[in-house]
């Protein structure tokens, strides 16, 4: 990819454009236009590295051009933060949770539903049946579902049971960090490190490569198992900011979009815990 095609350069012209104008506005459309959103998506986001943290970056953004968002997980997460998010439903009675968000996206835009707390501050979610439900009866624009765990590490394989994706998905968003190039494949390090081994060819102890990477995205169990054949798919390589983090996830990117998959639509290289979140992004 020594040249770029005339999509590829309008995107960065986007960014470069966004980032002039707005610098240090964390409510511009950046995140948005990078994930190339329609105007209403089901979100579900996969993998490790940022998840979270994507979730609620790009639900503020949304927010913040009187979106009506809700952000919600088929797994678990950490309870969020006032700054996260403006209202919190917490209920196990389907019912009261669609009340709960046509009463407070009646004046506001963002709301986050779990459907318990549990031990270590964290939340247990909704199933995935219920997310379409959320999906086809509340008038959203958007919903972004956090779909699998990962355990706070920077790379994983999904379990069997994983990812949880609603149905109705209509963009599924996979996310690794380029901090784990170059990691040992261990517990400390990957989540589901055997499953890793098994789908790279690495051994347990051995080392990370840009090519595990891209197998772990487009692999048949990888990181886009079990989304939906009618959806888009994007990469998104987090964690750029690390020391030649952006030089690394162009050549992770470069493997991706190689590899040729047929649902993936785009690679994102963003950093969602600075400014701006997104660096660049490829079209296959």
């Amino acid at each position: 990819m020594t040249t770029m095609d005339p999509d590829q350069k309008a995107i960065h012209s986007l960014i470069e454009k966004v980032v002039k104008e707005r610098p240090g506005d964390e409510d511009h459309e950046l995140l948005a236009e990078s994930l190339g959103l329609a105007g209403r998506d089901l979100i579900s986001l996969v993998g490790a590295g940022g998840k979270t943290t994507l979730m609620f970056r790009l639900a503020r953004e949304l927010a913040a051009r009187h979106k009506k968002v809700v952000t919600t997980t088929t797994t678990k997460i950490l309870e969020p933060i006032a700054d996260e998010t403006p209202y919190l439903c917490i209920d196990r009675n389907e019912e009261s949770v669609l009340g709960f968000i046509r009463n407070r996206l009646r004046d506001g835009y963002h709301a986050t539903v779990a459907a318990e707390r549990m031990e270590l501050q964290k939340l247990r979610g909704i199933s995935s049946e219920f997310a379409d439900r959320l999906w086809r009866s509340c008038g959203l624009d958007y919903l972004i579902v956090e779909a699998d765990g990962a355990a706070r590490r920077p790379i994983k394989a999904p379990r069997e049971q994983e990812p949880v994706i609603p149905s109705m998905t209509t963009l599924v968003v996979a996310v690794l960090g380029v901090d784990a190039l170059g990691m040992e494949i261990n517990e400390e390090n990957v989540f589901q490190p055997d499953r890793v081994s098994r789908l790279t060819g690495i051994p347990m102890g051995g080392k990370i490569t840009g090519e595990a990477m891209a197998v772990l995205m487009v692999h048949p169990e990888g990181l886009f198992k079990g989304a939906p054949a009618f959806c888009r798919v994007v990469a998104f390589l987090n964690k750029v900011d690390v020391p030649q983090g952006h030089a690394k996830a162009k050549e992770i990117a470069e493997r991706i979009v190689e590899k040729r998959h047929a649902q993936v639509e785009r690679v994102v290289l963003g950093q969602v815990k600075c400014d701006p979140p997104v660096l660049e992004v490829i079209l296959p």
